[in-house]
């Protein structure tokens, strides 16, 4: 069993507090471009959804990184980065079917969740409880959360 984030999108407020803590935790500046995690706006159904690396079970961005810079640790289930390591193709952008990683110029990185090793931040700053780290039932089970939390959300909002 692995820890994950979840997110209630009927609870964010989309205050932007979590892109805030994630990108001083990673980069010691307040910038949201330089966070992994990022506040979706759907204005039409008054929606705001916080969007991160879902640390896929098989994660596209691992299997097309030709340098070994993204590996996924089987025991945590987090996919890590390794700047070291990175000499900056950026195919994994490409490859990530949800678009959630992203690149830096300022930082000349990738930016990518990685649960903050196991401490996420953003969890730590949401103040409504939009964002919890806990245990998943498995890999099925993370994938039904994931998509009954867009269903409710998506479908309470077009009523």
């Amino acid at each position: 069993m692995s820890k994950g984030l979840v997110v209630s999108p009927d609870k964010c407020t989309g205050c932007r507090a979590c892109e805030l803590a994630c990108s001083y935790s990673k980069s010691d500046s307040f910038n949201p471009k330089d966070s992994a995690i990022s506040v979706m706006f759907y204005d039409e159904i008054g929606l705001q959804i916080p969007m991160m690396c879902m640390q896929c079970d098989e994660p596209h961005c691992v299997s097309v990184c030709v340098t070994n810079a993204l590996t996924k640790n089987e025991k945590t289930g987090i996919v890590n980065y390794d700047k070291e390591k990175c000499i900056g193709c950026k195919l994994c952008i490409s490859a990530c079917p949800f678009g959630n990683i992203t690149y830096s110029s300022r930082l000349k990185s990738i930016i990518k969740c990685d649960l903050c090793g196991g401490d996420p931040q953003c969890v730590k700053m949401c103040s409504y409880g939009a964002l919890e780290y806990k245990e998943l039932d498995s890999t099925l089970e993370k994938r039904k959360i994931i998509a009954n939390q867009f269903k409710e959300a998506f479908g309470e909002g077009a009523k």
